[in-house]
């Protein structure tokens, strides 16, 4: 029976989906590698139906900010794994339409080269194309890096790359210090070692937003799977590899997260550092060093490994992959434990408390203390006035705790809510860096060097002129204290921290008790989230359900819990603390009786629906903060199992 017969058949039985079988004889009918022509020959004959149906159901969607899935198969054929590369990783990645391989990551590398040149002629530019890349340590990222640097030349334009992996900090920076017109990184940040991903920045150093999203993902779609094949052989020649100058420019940017660097002086520290097998000790050793810190780092994970064996998960949001790590400070009497998952973009902390004991902190903790820190400090040293300022702000997003809300308007400091997603916490920056230009180039009749100016500098002018950034954060460990990189920056965020810590030292109190100081000043606020799995193509269509049933029959109440407000960010205008209209997406919010809320959405990154809730509490006094804690998280853990049992009814429905 010939292949054709084979997969008439199984989409006839029900065993293959009719869109993998469409997507499979697409790909068969192309000039494709013998290996990978073999490759879709060995799954059909060995009726591996559910992997062909999650290799080929569709197309691996370039979304508004790159695309991100998995490079390994499930199911794995003999031409794909072997021979093995260096560092464990199989021969080949996995053929398929939804799958990230060379065939892929060429129609986006094509798409963006199409969409940028079509950019620079309608902005009457006629430069070459130029690009960043940078990769972390996954399975085929250097690959990957050299194969999209190789075809952006071959295509008529510049491609600078580093020598080695970088954290996607850095990558942010490097597009506008090299006046770049956009830039990649190939990652999967903390995702399962069998992921990897592809994500696109442009001019500004930040992911792209409206209009260049669509625009880009449109440029994408249209690139057929027959014009990939001619670049699929390596081409270095004419690639640039990018010296030590461009580090040790982030790194001199990264420094300046801290805001008063004599207080290591005063109060040396010592911590614990785990990059997790990731990128992290590349410029975040070097920063803490410099600064004077003394780092222990944990030597099982200090290495470079796309397996990431030590762990569960690469991610600092969990506990189990900082567990070296506290052994390591236990053993050695250190207070204070530093993170990164495997792009350096994400940080999580584990810190001393009273009783001698080390406990990890939330995002939203971590960002709540740092925001704290950051515009007291400000105000401190006359970077900003002492009862705050409208035209300081600090940029948030809309699933991250209200308590940071609560912290800038005791503050007197705006708060802007954005989408989930540091690119919108960007493009906010990039909309007050332009109005900045505008206002001097039309009061003074010159073009600004926003870059080129010192950072006081900057900051005064903002705060006269436009809007000055004291801080970006978003709940999933990400943090920025710096408006020359337009990505979270889990690098600058392990300097930031350490000052938090000495400042608390210097004080003579735990950071747990400077938290427990923020709930006696704005109320006790404490956050859960939900998070339900679903895989592959019936994944995909459990996660659609639970999204539409939201929007065509929102939920009126959790058990006894009444919904008081329900908003459809996909249908209702929304608008930001400046007026800005917030873009559409499938997000809602809602409002419970009890004053709790949460928001609800489907990741992004993962194959998985969320569910953010958040729960809060006045304090009168210290006295009773720990019933007042006990209190909440009890009504919040009711609360959470409510929405998950509602969501899985509504994914089966």
């Amino acid at each position: 029976m010939s292949s054709a017969e084979i997969l008439s058949n199984a989409v006839k039985s029900g065993h293959l989906l009719p869109a993998a079988a469409d997507n499979i004889r697409s790909w068969q009918s192309v000039n494709l590698p013998d290996w990978a022509r073999r490759s879709i020959d060995e799954l059909v004959a060995g009726q591996a139906w559910a992997e062909l149906n999650d290799r080929f159901y569709r197309y691996l969607e370039f979304g508004t900010g790159g695309m991100r899935g998995r490079t390994m198969g499930v199911v794995s054929t003999s031409d794909e794994r072997g021979p093995q590369r260096e560092g464990g990783s199989p021969a080949h990645a996995a053929v398929g339409s939804n799958v990230l391989n060379d065939f892929t990551l060429l129609r986006a590398t094509i798409g963006l080269y199409r969409y940028v040149t079509r950019h620079l002629a309608a902005t009457q530019r006629f430069d070459r194309p130029k690009l960043v890349i940078a990769h972390d340590v996954r399975h085929f990222s250097r690959h990957f890096c050299e194969l999209a640097a190789s075809a952006w030349t071959r295509l008529g334009g510049n491609a600078f790359i580093f020598d080695g992996p970088r954290s996607t900090p850095q990558l942010s920076f490097s597009v506008r210090f090299l006046k770049a017109h956009a830039g990649i990184v190939i990652t999967a940040s903390h995702n399962p070692p069998h992921d990897n991903g592809f994500k696109a920045y442009f001019e500004d150093g930040a992911q792209v937003v409206p209009p260049h999203d669509k625009g880009i993902v449109d440029e994408v779609n249209s690139v057929p799977l027959s014009a990939v094949g001619e670049f699929l052989d390596i081409q270095r020649q004419g690639v640039v590899v990018l010296d030590s100058s461009v580090d040790q420019a982030y790194l001199a940017v990264a420094a300046r997260a801290a805001l008063d660097s004599s207080l290591f002086k005063r109060k040396p520290l010592k911590v614990v550092f785990t990059n997790i097998h990731g990128v992290g000790g590349i410029s975040s050793l070097p920063l803490l060093r410099n600064a004077g810190i003394e780092v222990t780092e944990v030597p099982q994970q200090a290495g470079f490994d796309p397996r990431f064996p030590t762990v569960k998960s690469p991610n600092p949001e969990n506990a189990e992959a900082l567990t070296l790590a506290v052994a390591l400070a236990n053993e050695r009497k250190i207070d204070l434990v530093l993170a990164t998952d495997p792009d350096c973009d994400r940080m999580g902390v584990a810190v001393r408390n009273r009783r001698g004991e080390l406990e990890l902190l939330t995002g939203n903790q971590i960002g709540a203390l740092l925001a704290d820190y950051r515009i007291s400090k400000l105000k401190e040293l006359g970077l900003l006035p002492a009862a705050g300022s409208l035209r300081a702000v600090l940029i948030k997003t809309f699933v991250t705790t209200p308590l940071q809300d609560a912290i800038a308007k005791n503050h007197g400091i705006k708060v802007i809510n954005t989408l989930t997603g540091f690119k919108w916490i960007a493009a906010k920056m990039r909309g007050y860096e332009e109005a900045l230009k505008r206002d001097i180039l039309a009061r003074e009749g010159i073009a600004m060097d926003y870059d080129a100016t010192p950072f006081e500098r900057r900051a005064k002018l903002l705060l006269e002129r436009s809007t000055f950034l004291v801080f970006g954060t978003e709940e999933s460990y990400g943090y920025l204290p710096n408006d020359l990189v337009r990505d979270k920056d889990g690098n600058a965020a392990c300097l930031m921290f350490c000052e938090l810590a000495a400042s608390a030292r210097e004080r003579g109190l735990t950071i747990p008790e400077c938290l427990d100081e923020l709930y006696l000043k704005n109320g006790f606020f404490l956050e859960g989230v939900v998070n339900l799995y679903y895989e592959g193509a019936t994944g995909a269509a459990k996660i659609k359900r639970i999204l539409e049933t939201y929007r065509n029959s929102p939920p009126k109440a959790f058990g006894d819990v009444g919904v008081s407000k329900f908003e459809d960010f996909g249908r209702q205008t929304i608008v930001d603390a400046d007026g800005d209209e917030i873009p559409r997406q499938d997000l809602y919010f809602v409002t419970l009786a009890n004053g709790y809320t949460f928001a609800a959405r489907g990741s992004g990154t993962e194959p998985k629906m969320k569910f953010y809730v958040f729960g809060k509490a006045e304090v009168r006094t210290a006295g009773e903060l720990p019933a007042v804690k006990a209190a909440v998280r009890a009504e919040l853990n009711r609360i959470r199992a409510l929405i998950e049992s509602d969501a899985k009814a509504r994914a089966e429905s």
